[in-house]
């Protein structure tokens, strides 16, 4: 077991296996399979949406209850190990975690038929359901668009991965802050849609 779990692959393709396993065992204790329609996969899509979500929010909540309040408490000399090696990597998970949030939920939509109401946010079709879910994508779109065009080049920027001078990199660093500060905002009421639009309507 230990040889699974020291390894980050190797625990991450544990987990799918793990479910695959689950999958298996309530199929063969049911008599009853997956069918593999339409509707299993707007369930994979669903379910890949929400763990690429877990991956995004995640990481935005570890900047902002975390890294940035904590980064004042460290000792000047120790900060590059932070910036240099810990913001790097956790930057690279958040982004890629926010691309395939946008692209599962698409997906999603399209599975279950009502990505265009839901763009339209329900004017199309005045479906309550729909109004949430769009209220949703567009809040989870305008932070997507945070981490890729505003976030992500103001980090390079204060990381010192793109070279400016010290005020450039302060300026940088006070925007990208700022904007991921805007995403955690934004979070609550996006994640409050979501979920509604599931359990309301």
């Amino acid at each position: 077991m230990a040889k699974i779990l020291e390894k980050l692959g190797n625990t991450v393709i544990a987990g799918f296996v793990l479910a695959v396993v689950l999958l298996i065992i309530v199929v063969l204790w049911h008599k009853q399979g997956a069918a593999f329609d339409r509707a299993w996969w707007s369930f994979l899509f669903r379910w890949l949406h929400v763990l690429s979500g877990i991956m995004w929010i995640g990481h935005l909540y570890y900047f902002n209850f975390v890294q940035i309040p904590g980064m004042p408490k460290i000792p000047a000399e120790q900060r590059p190990a932070v910036t240099k090696v810990i913001a790097p990597s956790a930057l690279f998970w958040f982004r890629w975690g926010a691309m395939a949030t946008l692209i599962t939920g698409l997906i999603l939509a399209w599975l279950n038929g009502y990505l265009i109401d839901a763009i339209a946010i329900g004017l199309t079709d005045g479906v309550p359901k729909h109004t949430m879910i769009g209220i949703g994508m567009w809040l989870g779109t305008i932070m997507w668009f945070n981490v890729w065009f505003v976030i992500w080049p103001n980090q390079k920027l204060a990381l010192g991965i793109v070279q400016t001078d010290d005020a450039g990199r302060a300026k940088a660093g006070r925007t990208a802050m700022l904007f991921s500060r805007t995403n955690t905002m934004l979070s609550v009421p996006m994640l409050y849609a979501m979920v509604s639009a599931q359990n309301t309507f």
